[in-house]
């Protein structure tokens, strides 16, 4: 799609702050009205409409997309998609440790620790720490009150904590991020921690690298998105 409209524009109202091109309200694929819960987040969808030059590209547009899956994916099923989320607590990347080399081993316990030390207090969990790759269960318990976390978001806060769990292997880092409990620029260097330890060791891959590079911008604009959606304050 080209460019066709002269103003953007954010109106407030019901359902919530609506995003207009010369007056008419932007829809999302299935047809809603794109309309985000806080002003702020309307004001930063709008902008990537103004940003538009030429031929509308959607990878330029995060937050808009964004948007568009927390009307008309996650609020169609809010428990489902919550629970979805929660599953990757059964195999989170934080409980599965290096036991070689030592440097290695120690910058894992440095940076994945304290997140799960922060869960356990937070949410009152307990997790199976193990080294290697190998299946751990995880308690039955920690895994209900995981899922019961997340069932506590709403939509918007859902469809940006996806990308989030994804992109990390996590179901606690984008907890502890959502939370206020860790800034995204260590959430980033949490989830990629053995990537960058390897790309130290044995040096740097220019095609790795620039996955990585489009990897961290998903991962920001994800949290960028998290915090407008909840008016610009993480913590709950």
């Amino acid at each position: 799609m080209k460019r066709f409209w002269q103003d953007v524009a954010v109106v407030a109202g019901e359902p919530g702050h609506a995003v207009q091109l010369d007056g008419r309200p932007v829809k999302t694929p299935k047809g809603a009205p794109l309309a985000l819960p806080t002003d702020a987040l309307a004001e930063a969808v709008a902008a990537e409409w103004r940003a538009v030059e030429g031929e509308l590209n959607p990878a330029d547009m995060p937050l808009t997309g964004l948007a568009n899956a927390a009307i008309d994916l996650v609020g169609a099923d809010l428990s489902g998609f919550a629970d979805g989320l929660a599953r990757y607590g059964e195999s989170d990347m934080l409980c599965y440790r290096a036991d070689h080399p030592e440097p290695l081993v120690e910058r894992q316990k440095a940076s994945w620790q304290p997140i799960l030390d922060w869960a356990a207090g937070r949410f009152d969990l307990a997790f199976a720490v193990t080294a290697g790759v190998v299946h751990v269960a995880q308690p039955v318990e920690t895994l209900t009150r995981i899922a019961a976390a997340y069932r506590a978001f709403g939509p918007f806060d859902l469809a940006a904590l996806s990308p989030l769990v994804t992109l990390s292997g996590s179901a606690v880092v984008p907890l502890a991020l959502a939370h206020g409990a860790l800034p995204v620029e260590a959430a980033w260097a949490a989830a990629i921690l053995d990537e960058a330890f390897q790309a130290e060791l044995w040096g740097e891959d220019g095609l790795a690298a620039a996955n990585r590079a489009d990897r961290q911008r998903q991962f920001e604009a994800a949290a960028r998105f998290l915090r407008l959606a909840s008016g610009g304050n993480f913590g709950r």
